[in-house]
């Protein structure tokens, strides 16, 4: 049973993350952390984390399918090795120590922190041209879709931020379609995560729960921001979320 502070600090850090997360990827980085505070063991905050972060990815995945922002070209090969990925993600990372996995999990969040910091070149045109695909496009999307299927099942944090550069770098396509896409995959990864820890038995309903209901009503918030502003709320939003985030767990590594 959670207190009312361990309450309050899951639902603004949840809800938080959640708006980020769907305006420019990287929530967990900050859902991650707040489930950290409050002392969950840390097989069951991954599993929790999932659960939370599950019906905001569906809303905001929809959204942007709804406004044309999801290449289904891609989606059809991307989703099913995604799930794959995940799925053994979660397989390994249960099977880890929880003695040795905390300070695992604070590096990697660091490190992804520090790595979506210095990711400040995003795209602001599309150049995308979905006539001039060939088979290796479909291959290299379907590796880096398997590799952040596997990445989400076992960490989490940072996989949005990760995909969106990958589809701007490589695709080169703008903020807004790659975001599209990046969720659709997000959702895939989440979901299929999700329904491996609660399989494992690694969820906490009586935690999770209570938190959904804001993390829904601050996604869609985010969503809809994100496609009315664009490159202009998204950029800045995805800097500062990775700067603040970074700052923050170097002063908790090192306090």
């Amino acid at each position: 049973m959670l207190s009312l502070s361990n309450f309050l600090i899951l639902a603004v850090g949840c809800s938080l993350a959640g708006f980020v997360d769907a305006v420019a990827g990287g929530g967990g980085l900050i859902s991650l952390p707040a489930y950290l505070l409050t002392g969950i063991p840390i097989h069951f905050l991954l599993g929790t984390n999932k659960l939370t972060a599950a019906p905001g990815a569906v809303v905001s995945a929809l959204t942007f399918f709804k406004h044309g922002k999801v290449t289904t070209k891609f989606m059809k090969l991307f989703i099913p090795l995604t799930a794959l990925g995940a799925f053994l993600g979660v397989k390994t990372v249960v099977l880890m120590d929880q003695t040795i996995l905390r300070p695992f999990i604070m590096v990697m969040i660091l490190v992804v922190g520090v790595y979506t910091l210095f990711s400040k070149t995003i795209g602001s045109t599309n150049e995308f041209d979905e006539s001039k695909v060939r088979v290796k496009h479909y291959v290299i999307g379907s590796l880096f879709s398997f590799c952040m299927g596997f990445y989400d099942g076992f960490f989490g944090p940072g996989t949005g931020s990760f995909l969106i550069m990958f589809f701007i770098l490589y695709y080169k396509m703008d903020f807004i379609t790659s975001s599209g896409n990046a969720k659709a995959i997000n959702l895939t990864s989440n979901l299929t995560a999700l329904a491996m820890f609660a399989i494992e038995g690694k969820v906490a309903y009586s935690v999770g729960l209570p938190i959904i209901i804001f993390v829904m009503i601050a996604t869609w918030f985010g969503a809809k921001l994100a496609l009315k502003k664009g490159i202009k709320v998204i950029k800045p939003i995805f800097v500062t979320m990775s700067l603040l985030a970074s700052l923050k767990l170097l002063f908790d590594m090192f306090k």
